[in-house]
């Protein structure tokens, strides 16, 4: 199996490297003065075979979510009015009250509660389907009534999210990739 890679010529590398990245597209950079012939390239690609498609097969199954650069700050605020809305929804469900809502820009968590009862969200669930969106809430909601992953934390999920387990599956395959 041939493995389709481009080229992208590089005034700052040093050396040949090979990328693959979230959406499973493999990327050989060369430096600038010194490209290679594409047999150079193609046997660099081959020595490299194992590895690159270890990365593709970690790829494989995930879900993208392309998002502009230039629309992150209309996301936070719409991350923002869904938060609050839904927040608002959920903890009335619960019987609840939940200090301030902030909206981050966080790498590997969709969101946190803090112990004095303050919530915050990661801008990128404003682009989330609207039942994973909620699935986050309710999770944070939750965490008003037990801060730990629990048995109790999750029959508490399960009130009004039955299928949470699926739903947490499905979120861990979604990806962002920025335009």
């Amino acid at each position: 199996m041939k493995i389709p890679y481009t080229v992208k010529k590089s005034r700052r590398a040093r050396a040949m490297r090979v990328s693959v990245y979230p959406d499973g597209a493999v990327v050989v950079t060369v430096p600038s003065g010194r490209e290679g012939s594409t047999s150079v390239i193609r046997s660099f690609v081959e020595k490299c075979r194992s590895w690159i498609l270890g990365q593709i097969r970690q790829t494989a199954g995930r879900v993208p979510i392309y998002v502009n650069k230039a629309d992150i700050p209309m996301l936070k605020k719409r991350a923002l009015a869904l938060a609050s809305a839904r927040s608002a929804h959920f903890a009335a469900i619960y019987g609840v009250s939940h200090g301030t809502i902030t909206i981050r820009a966080q790498k590997s968590r969709w969101g946190s509660c803090s112990h004095k009862g303050d919530l915050s969200f990661n801008y990128k669930m404003a682009a989330l389907p609207p039942h994973l969106a909620d699935y986050v809430v309710v999770h944070e909601i939750c965490h008003l009534l037990a801060l730990d992953h629990s048995k109790r934390f999750w029959d508490l999920v399960e009130r009004t999210i039955p299928d949470h387990r699926a739903l947490r599956k499905e979120l861990r395959s979604i990806i962002f990739l920025f335009r």
